[in-house]
């Protein structure tokens, strides 16, 4: 359960894990320019990259929690650095590997997070709180894991990484829709 935001202060809003989100969001640009023109050393590089920005995601939040560290500009920051990553990586596959990653089904994942986003915006607002669920969790792993297994089949060409690639994304849209509508019940629940 998290922490209650702290007060903020110029001193706190720079702390450990907001500059851990912020990091995530300045790898975007190092990864989409290791991919406008793919070579599979760079699409190993990019995956590297990858990798560590999603890396940060589990430790700000942790550090946040465990340091007493939770603040408002976090609680944006670290969703919206999420949103940013895994959009960039999702845009870049479709188009380096088409053969792999139909468009239809990043549009899916990207426009789940927009809508689930501004449903907890919403709900913000209206003093009601959505919390994150273990389904939204295992969605964010199986994301991780079909776009670090696409870049290193870029890298390695293997069927069996490109398979695993596959079915993680598969995954991550299934569990994307259905954990999509359990956060609007959730809502839809709290309000009446």
């Amino acid at each position: 359960m998290d922490a209650p935001p702290v007060e903020e202060t110029a001193v706190n809003i720079f702390n450990v894990p907001n500059l851990l989100s912020i990091s995530r969001i300045l790898a975007v640009p190092v990864f989409v320019i290791l991919m406008l023109d793919p070579s599979p050393a760079r699409a190993l590089a990019a995956g590297i990259v990858f990798s560590l920005a999603s890396a940060t995601d589990w430790l700000d939040g942790y550090l946040a929690r465990k340091w007493g560290q939770v603040t408002k500009i976090g609680k944006l920051l670290d969703p919206v650095a999420d949103k940013i990553l895994i959009t960039a990586a999702l845009v870049t596959l479709v188009e380096i590997r088409s053969d792999v990653v139909a468009s239809w089904i990043a549009i899916v994942i990207i426009g789940r997070e927009l809508a689930v986003s501004g449903l907890r915006s919403i709900a913000a607002a209206e003093g009601v709180v959505i919390p994150a669920e273990n389904m939204g969790k295992f969605k964010v792993a199986a994301q991780i894991l079909a776009v670090v297994s696409l870049l290193l089949d870029y890298y390695l060409d293997q069927d069996w990484l490109r398979n695993l690639g596959r079915v993680s994304l598969w995954i991550a849209m299934v569990l994307a829709v259905v954990s999509s509508i359990s956060y609007f019940k959730s809502y839809w629940k709290k309000l009446h």
